[in-house]
Formats: structure tokens, C-alpha cells, sequence
């Protein structure tokens, strides 16, 4: 380093030369850049994705007879509208029909279809039905909550308001008694888990 805080070795454009503080800014600048850059592959994978990739070969055969539900499914996707972040928590239960699927594999689902441009209902609605194509179970739901900040950043400017969905599908939407026992599961709160 000579007077003046520029170093010899180093010139940009025209052999104008660039102090050391310059240099460092120019090097984070593309640190950061690099990091910037991968956001949108990251926060899209899901159409490099599949359902059936996700679940592979996860799929059992097995007499069980009651319903299996994975709640607490967190969720990170993006608002096709606003290109704003929305995020929450998915709850998915289905109900068999001889054909099981391994308990990791359901998150997995949910995020093929939440790491895309979405809207909330149809994320929701393509959860269930995927859920329902690959299973083919007596029954599905979904119930997802999430906070949009396109509702929270801009428009409305509502910081606490969460928006609820929910796709019922076979004896989900047909028998009272099985959608009920779906929701009071994903209302309960258990102690430490």
C-alpha cells in the first residue's frame, strides 16, 4: 500500500486505480450479488420438482384404519401477484385406503407446490389433490394459515392478520365426523412438541 490508500497492483477500467477501501466494497459487493442471485432458484424449485420424485418409492401397503395427520408443516413461499413472500404453517391428514406414505414424505409434498409463484388456494387445493392422485385414500385435508406481506408491506397494511384455507376432499368433505376430528387435531396444542 502506497500514500493515498491505493494499491498499485490494483486498476479498474482505463488503469484508473482503486483504493483498498474501493476494492473491498467492489469484492462484497459481488460476495453478495453471487448470494443474491441464487434467491429466485431457491425460492422456485418447486417446478424442478415432482410429487412423485418426492415420495419415490415411500409408499407402503398397510391395513390402517384411522387417520394419520402431520401438522405444523411450515411453509415459505412467494405471492404470484405481489412477488412478496407468504409463510405459515400447513396441517395435511389423510385417511387410507390400504396404501400408506412415509411421514417425512408429506412436508416434502407440500413443498413441491410451495416453492412456486402461488396463491394461497391453490397451493392448498394442489396439496390435497396430489396427496389424493398418488394415495388414492378415502379422504384428504388440508388446512393451511399464513401471513402474506403483500397484506402486511403494502394495500391493507394489516400486521396481524392470517389468512386461512382449506381443501376437504372424499369422506373429508362428505362425513362431518371425520372433518371434525381432522380440525380438532390441528387445534390441539400439545406440552413441548
Amino acid at each position: 500500500m502506497q500514500g493515498g490508500g491505493y494499491d498499485p497492483g490494483v486498476y479498474i477500467g482505463f488503469g484508473v486505480p482503486l483504493t483498498s477501501q474501493q476494492l473491498y466494497k467492489s469484492l462484497v459487493v459481488r460476495r453478495y450479488w453471487r448470494s443474491f442471485s441464487s434467491v429466485p432458484d431457491v425460492l422456485t424449485r418447486g417446478y424442478q420438482m415432482s410429487v412423485q420424485d418426492v415420495i419415490g418409492d415411500a409408499i407402503f401397503h398397510e391395513k390402517h384404519e384411522s387417520m394419520i395427520c402431520v401438522r405444523d408443516i411450515e411453509i415459505y413461499s412467494m405471492c404470484e401477484h405481489h412477488l412478496l413472500p407468504f409463510f405459515g404453517k400447513a396441517h395435511v391428514a389423510y385417511l387410507p385406503d390400504g396404501r400408506i406414505v412415509g411421514l417425512s414424505k408429506i412436508p416434502r409434498v407440500v413443498e413441491v407446490f410451495a416453492r412456486r409463484l402461488q396463491v394461497q388456494e391453490r397451493l392448498t387445493d394442489q396439496i390435497a389433490d396430489a396427496l389424493c392422485g398418488v394415495l388414492q385414500p378415502l379422504g384428504v385435508g388440508v388446512v393451511i394459515e399464513a401471513y402474506h406481506l403483500c397484506m402486511m408491506m403494502r394495500g391493507v397494511e394489516k400486521q396481524h392478520s392470517a389468512a386461512v384455507t382449506s381443501s376437504m376432499l372424499g369422506c373429508f368433505r362428505n362425513e362431518q365426523e371425520t372433518r371434525q376430528e381432522f380440525l380438532s387435531l390441528i387445534r390441539q396444542r400439545s406440552n413441548g412438541i
